[in-house]
């Protein structure tokens, strides 16, 4: 395709998603950034065309009930983290800082140990992107996550490329409301999100988009022990894998039904459909190199990219450096 045309082809796609937000509802004025994070009543079902190749949480309750503790004991808790994929790969992503994330607990009156993560249901490459098949229009999500809670620490697949520190200790009473809160929170934040989208890679940035992954759960679950009255602290720096996207103010698209389901949008939905096929699961070697240049062509020279959050699409004006994956501090609150 010559550069006029593809020129041509992005330009009148950006009328198009002009032209359709302005036939949105939606006041851009009024719009709240970064995005909330959607939550919902109860954990739905799982589709049965999703199916995980490894099995989430295998030693673990499946209802995510955890134990109760009596109040005299003493819990010591524990920073865990370690190369994503660590089972597979070794320590190869630990090289580029793509760490997976995890709380530990000790009992002090039992001596037994506990690990508490939360993960993806159906494994990272589909809570990225979706699949497309051909009986539906919209791309179809296998996207949930949720935390798992089982018996013991293995010190070794933790320290060996990663950490495992002592942060502090709480009370009986204060895990088990920790607890209470881990559940509420497990059936109302339902799916993962990997991409954290901002407008530059300054530190006064606009975010548009939070991540929701194992780091957040890890965070949200220290604010709370802190909520509850515990002292952590650590004697080594507290940082975290993020994976950044970058672009310009979002632009709203709408959800499966406002998209496919309206023939005066073929063309957008056609053109998401086309820009998460690049990405599609199972391609051959030849299939994938092409994918990757075709993903470049999107991305860094069409300057677009499809972000899919709140069960909504949005379009993503990308700009330089577009993407990147960082590990820096958070600090323990």
């Amino acid at each position: 395709m010559s550069h006029s045309v593809l020129s041509h082809s992005v330009l009148s796609l950006r009328l198009l998603l002009f032209l359709h937000v302005l036939s949105r509802s939606r006041c851009a004025a009024l719009q709240q950034w970064p995005v909330p994070y959607r939550r919902f009543d109860s954990r739905p079902d799982v589709d049965s065309y999703c199916e995980a190749r490894y099995p989430f949480c295998p030693t673990g309750d499946r209802d995510g009930r955890i134990p109760y503790m009596r109040d005299s004991d003493v819990i010591s808790v524990y920073r865990l983290q370690t190369p994503v994929w660590e089972f597979k790969y070794g320590d190869l992503l630990g090289k580029f800082h793509i760490m997976h994330d995890a709380v530990g607990f000790s009992s002090a009156e039992t001596g037994t140990n506990y690990t508490m993560e939360w993960y993806e249901l159906f494994q990272l490459g589909n809570c990225t992107f979706p699949h497309l098949r051909p009986e539906v229009a919209a791309p179809f999500w296998c996207n949930q996550g949720a935390a798992c809670f089982f018996e013991g620490i293995d010190d070794e697949h933790w320290s060996q490329n990663g950490t495992l520190e002592k942060l502090g200790e709480i009370t009986g009473n204060q895990f088990n409301d920790m607890a209470e809160w881990v559940q509420s929170d497990n059936e109302t934040g339902i799916y993962y999100e990997t991409w954290t989208v901002r407008s530059d890679p300054s530190p006064n940035t606009t975010v548009w988009f939070e991540s929701y992954d194992c780091s957040q759960f890890v965070h949200r679950t220290y604010r709370k022990l802190s909520e509850l009255g515990a002292k952590l602290s650590s004697r080594t720096q507290t940082n975290y894998t993020k994976i950044y996207l970058y672009s310009g103010e979002p632009t709203y698209l709408g959800n499966d039904s406002a998209i496919f389901g309206q023939p005066a949008l073929k063309n957008l939905a056609m053109d998401i459909r086309k820009f998460y096929y690049t990405f599609r699961p199972h391609q051959s070697i030849v299939d994938f190199a092409l994918s990757l240049l075709e993903a470049y062509t999107k991305v860094m020279l069409d300057k677009s990219f499809y972000l899919y959050y709140n069960f909504e699409y949005w379009f993503l004006p990308m700009k330089p450096p577009y993407v990147q994956i960082t590990y820096e501090e958070v600090p323990l609150p």
